[in-house]
């Protein structure tokens, strides 16, 4: 407890650190108080008596922290902006203009940012008008649906999500984490402390009693921790680096050895939000569509469907994350190679071969966890804690929180070895080595 409160403390002297992590929590706080502004002409108490916001309904709320439900002009979430980023991606790999741009660098990168955020707006533009029709008129929540109130309520909705896009870039660029992934993990856990409260009342008053409450929190840390197991787990490539001589025969530099860290998840939690993005798409179409049967996350199609898309969107995220091609030219140049393995393409090929082989057990391990919660409901766990106990609420929670610390942790290992070198001692340079290692 005494180095916890150490660490606070040196994150707080970090000027900026500080200022960065002051600023993203500034920026989060504006977006939650977003999730609370309804709508203008929507009747809330008439929304809340007769919504129903189970099935994927729910999912989409939980990941919007509650502003789906409330019709708030935030109801749409970061969604839309997630999809028009699949589609851009998957561009990248069929169309050559968008590759092209992909290999232009950072005015490359502007031209995609830009064509994503023109994207997001037609998205949001056909799924506005689905979800005011589906959710809010249905269920009574409109007090007139006049032609001004549909134009006002489309385009306060896109606007809605353009303004968490703006906040989720500027976190990105000026705070600490991922500003996409932040805002989606901080409406998920906006829902976390009722769903625990819900679920205690439920077995205190109902079946199993305390011991069964005290077995779901055991369960559910369990899961956590393997999670992070498997999340931070990493196959390290051994690397030797030629010996070169310098001056004379008696001087030598190199020899060193080193490590590739190959992660077993390496794409993160970008699969899980990649394929729960699509996944909104039968609720938005309708229930009544041969899509129906996907908009119950209960279901055998939806839990089916849902894990052979974070398999494919494992491979596909780690291929263009990770390019083993790049990375064994890189070696080549600097005198790098793996033992064993002659330089150049055989080296390519055996990196490849390894990512295959760790990043098949790793994208069946996300469609597990991602499942998980269908079971617990087949356990007489509550809808609330269920979505907790697995799936792409837990996947990203862990995913985020630990890329977040990570990036922290990194700030506060930057300063220390600054502080160092300026001291002038030259154990600074012994931990750098260290580290770079790892």
């Amino acid at each position: 407890m005494k180095k916890f409160i150490e660490n606070i403390k040196n994150i707080w002297k970090v000027e900026e650190l500080r200022n960065r992590i002051l600023l993203t929590l500034g920026l989060i706080l504006i977006y939650r108080i977003g999730s609370f502004i309804v709508l203008p002409g929507v009747n809330q108490a008439a929304l809340a008596s007769g919504s129903n916001t189970g099935g994927l309904v729910g999912l989409l709320d939980l990941f919007a922290g509650g502003a789906f439900s409330k019709a708030s002009i935030m109801a749409l979430g970061i969604m839309p902006y997630i999809s028009a980023s699949i589609i851009m991606q998957l561009l990248g790999m069929a169309v050559p203009v968008v590759q092209k741009m992909q290999k232009e660098g950072e005015s490359g990168r502007r031209k995609i940012n830009g064509y994503t955020r023109i994207l997001t707006i037609i998205i949001c533009a056909f799924q506005a008008p689905s979800y005011l029709s589906m959710y809010v008129v249905q269920q009574g929540g409109a007090y007139n649906d006049t032609f001004m109130w549909w134009t006002t309520s489309i385009m306060i909705l896109i606007s809605g999500t353009m303004f968490a896009m703006w906040l989720g870039e500027r976190i990105t660029d000026k705070g600490v984490g991922n500003g996409i992934s932040l805002l989606i993990t901080v409406g998920i856990l906006a829902r976390f402390p009722g769903a625990v409260f819900g679920e205690f009342l439920e077995r205190n008053t109902g079946a199993g009693g305390m011991f069964m409450f005290i077995v779901e929190l055991i369960v559910f840390f369990a899961i956590i921790m393997v999670t992070v197991l498997i999340v931070q787990g990493v196959r390290r490539v051994p690397i030797n680096y030629a010996k070169r001589v310098v001056g004379n025969a008696n001087a030598a530099e190199g020899g060193q050895r080193s490590y590739i860290p190959l992660k077993v998840n390496a794409s993160g939690v970008m699969p899980i939000i990649f394929a729960q993005a699509i996944m909104t798409v039968p609720t938005m179409i309708g229930r009544d569509s041969w899509l129906g049967a996907l908009a119950d996350y209960r279901s055998f199609a939806y839990n089916f469907v849902f894990a052979l898309m974070i398999i494919i969107f494992t491979y596909f995220y780690t291929a263009i994350t990770i390019n083993p091609k790049q990375i064994a030219d890189d070696l080549k140049r600097n005198g790098g190679f793996v033992p064993g393995i002659k330089p150049g393409t055989e080296t390519a090929d055996f990196i490849d071969t390894i990512l295959s082989r760790i990043t098949f057990p790793g994208s069946f391990f996300l469609a597990a966890i991602a499942i998980i919660p269908a079971f617990a409901m087949l356990f007489g766990i509550g809808d609330g804690f269920a979505m907790f106990m697995g799936g792409t609420s837990m996947l990203i929670m862990v995913g985020v929180v630990l890329d977040t610390l990570q990036q922290i942790e990194t700030y506060l290992l930057n300063r220390h070895y600054d502080g160092l070198m300026e001291g002038g001692k030259i154990r600074g340079r012994r931990g750098a080595n260290e580290f770079s290692g790892m």
